[in-house]
């Protein structure tokens, strides 16, 4: 009969171990996060749409015309879209333009989702433009734009 070892680890390991394991998880994540957020908005609206041009329609994007505060925006998205099997929002990108990284959040829907909408609070470094990106089940793409005009910086400025 063979003896089957068991090593105790103490706290010290355990941290040790799930410190490395969170590091190298997070340095994976950002990698693949920091190709999809190219501070260049246009560059980033041209990966998002495979450099289709978005017409304008269909998506409402809700904003206050001025933000007291940048630190705490509210937004509100909505896509018009049957949402059957055969026609839907696939997702909505939002993009804040003067942001120092411009990409903010994307919103993921299935048919089964019924409506195609969102409500997040986002952070604006600046007076600028908002843009809200849709994507269609038939690979079209949409845009809706609005401008918030921010008197305290939320993001540092």
């Amino acid at each position: 009969m063979s003896k089957v070892r068991i090593e105790m680890v103490d706290r010290r390991e355990f941290l040790i171990i799930g410190g490395s394991a969170a590091a190298a998880l997070a340095a994976l994540s950002s990698g693949a996060l920091a190709e999809l957020k190219p501070d260049d908005e246009v560059g980033l609206l041209n990966k998002i749409t495979k450099g289709a041009a978005p017409a304008e329609g269909k998506v409402k994007l809700e904003m206050p015309e001025i933000a007291e505060n940048g630190a705490t925006v509210p937004l509100k998205v909505s896509v018009d879209s049957p949402m059957t099997a055969d026609d839907y929002c696939k997702s909505v990108t939002i993009i804040a333009t003067k942001n120092p990284t411009a990409y903010v959040c994307n919103f993921q829907f299935t048919p089964d989702s019924g409506k195609a909408w969102a409500s997040i609070r986002i952070r604006m470094a600046t007076t600028q433009e908002v843009w809200a990106v849709a994507e269609m089940s038939d690979g079209k793409f949409y845009i809706g734009k609005t401008t918030v005009k921010v008197t305290i910086g939320g993001c540092g400025g």
